[in-house]
């Protein structure tokens, strides 16, 4: 299964009753093998979760520790890119050439790369005071 393939059938599968804005994600480990995730709303919303962070946590989960590439989908106009949160995220165990492609269920694509989505991203120099 294609890795947008993965992120447009998890989509559907989206807890979204306040906003009814479904997003799908699906991260490739190391391994070749897809993770998928989809955002899970709250009524309170600061807990809910993004697509990215379930897949990421699925990919965890597995035994995985790096992403070598990324698809998110949703319905909108334009490509949406990850939240900042997301972002710091992917940056965690991806690298900043790390493909990241962004759809949109009408057929836009965007292509970028992690470093592009985060550039200046926090790192562990940063906490070692070794950069």
């Amino acid at each position: 299964m294609a890795l947008l393939d993965a992120a447009r059938e998890v989509r559907e599968r989206a807890y979204a009753p306040y906003s009814n804005f479904k997003v799908g994600a699906a991260v490739r480990g190391a391994s070749g093998r897809i993770y998928a995730g989809c955002n899970v709303e709250n009524v309170a919303y600061p807990e809910g979760t993004c697509a990215e962070a379930g897949a990421i946590a699925a990919m965890v989960a597995a035994g995985e520790t790096e992403i070598v590439e990324v698809a998110v989908i949703a319905d909108s106009q334009g490509p949406v890119p990850p939240c900042g949160g997301c972002r710091q995220k992917l940056a965690e165990f991806g690298r900043p050439e790390t493909p990241v492609l962004l759809a949109t269920t009408r057929g836009h694509e965007l292509a970028t790369t992690i470093g592009e989505l985060l550039p200046g991203r926090f790192g562990i120099s940063h906490m070692s005071g070794t950069e």
